[in-house]
């Protein structure tokens, strides 16, 4: 048997012992996904949306299938600061995975206020900043599409916190690599890309939106073309690590993310199909740098051959 290949990776000093993770908002705050597989055995923890008070969300239904796909209108729902940090964090706290809180909010100064009230939480690895959910008519999708409200907002997160800082981007721009220098020069210790795209399900019997928030967030499959292509192009613009999502469901899939130049993955409606499907793109990526006498997942990392 050969020796076992090293699929560590560090994102943004985060130490992770492998490069595969949840996308946020997929995976609960772990507790919903811990009876089906070992929370040890990730990369990291990313927890869903976290805004510094209870958020209701938007009116249902909010998830509907499409071809290849999903859409999800959400609407940032969960029980607030507080409670994530004494009801959920605890429980988190178990596993020797890192923990990466993603953190929304309307204004510069809610998201600025909201990371200085995690910064130093006990078992907080790292922030994973949303400024691109498409699903929250204030605040998300302008701080997402315009580079210099993107600024403002980094700029301010990054004064209030000490955590490592990941900005997510949204793949609703003209140019991807301008959102992605704007981040980077306001502070972003890493980037993850791609959140949702903006988009519409019609139900034609009732002639209405099937979504209750008539626009959603489409994820899964159909979208992994448009974000590896996305993912390569930010990962060659910029020097901060880039973690891949969109449409990951095999470890062909995350591979391919990986050889495009990200230098982790995220696992989003992959885990609705398949609630063991991180454990399994791990596996995939360990099989995949065996076979190919590699003994290191860097090996990969930007491996993609284009002469």
């Amino acid at each position: 048997m050969p020796n076992k290949p090293n699929l560590s990776v560090n994102i943004a000093g985060i130490a992770m012992k492998n490069p595969v993770m949840p996308a946020s908002g997929c995976f609960g705050f772990g507790e919903e996904y811990a009876p089906y597989l070992d929370l040890n055995a990730l990369g990291a923890i990313v927890v869903k949306s976290v805004t510094m008070n209870e958020t209701v969300g938007n009116p249902g239904p909010r998830v509907c299938e499409t071809p290849g796909g999903m859409l999800n209108a959400i609407g940032w729902q969960n029980p607030g600061a507080d409670v994530f940090i004494n009801e959920k964090m605890p429980f988190l706290r178990q596993f020797n995975t890192p923990v990466i809180v993603n953190l929304a909010g309307k204004t510069a100064s809610d998201y600025a206020e909201l990371a200085a009230r995690l910064d130093g939480v006990e078992g907080l690895a790292g922030i994973e900043l949303n400024i691109s959910c498409p699903n929250v008519s204030e605040g998300g999708v302008a701080f997402g599409t315009d580079p210099r409200l993107a600024d403002e907002v980094v700029r301010a997160v990054r004064a209030a916190t000490k955590l490592p800082l990941i900005v997510k981007l949204s793949p609703n721009v003209t140019d991807i690599t301008v959102m992605a220098r704007a981040v980077e020069g306001a502070g972003a210790d890493a980037i993850s890309l791609i959140n949702t795209f903006t988009a519409i399900a019609i139900d034609v019997k009732t002639r209405r939106p099937v979504l209750g928030n008539f626009t959603g967030g489409l994820s899964g499959p159909a979208v992994k073309p448009v974000a590896l292509y996305m993912t390569y192009r930010v990962a060659h613009a910029v020097s901060v690590p880039v973690i891949g999502m969109g449409g990951v469901l095999r470890a062909e899939d995350a591979i391919e993310f990986l050889l495009a130049g990200a230098s982790a993955v995220a696992v989003g409606m992959g885990t609705f199909v398949n609630p063991t499907a991180m454990i399994d793109v791990i596996d995939g990526i360990e099989r995949y740098l065996v076979e190919n006498n590699m003994d290191d997942v860097h090996q990969l990392i930007g491996g993609l051959i284009t002469d």
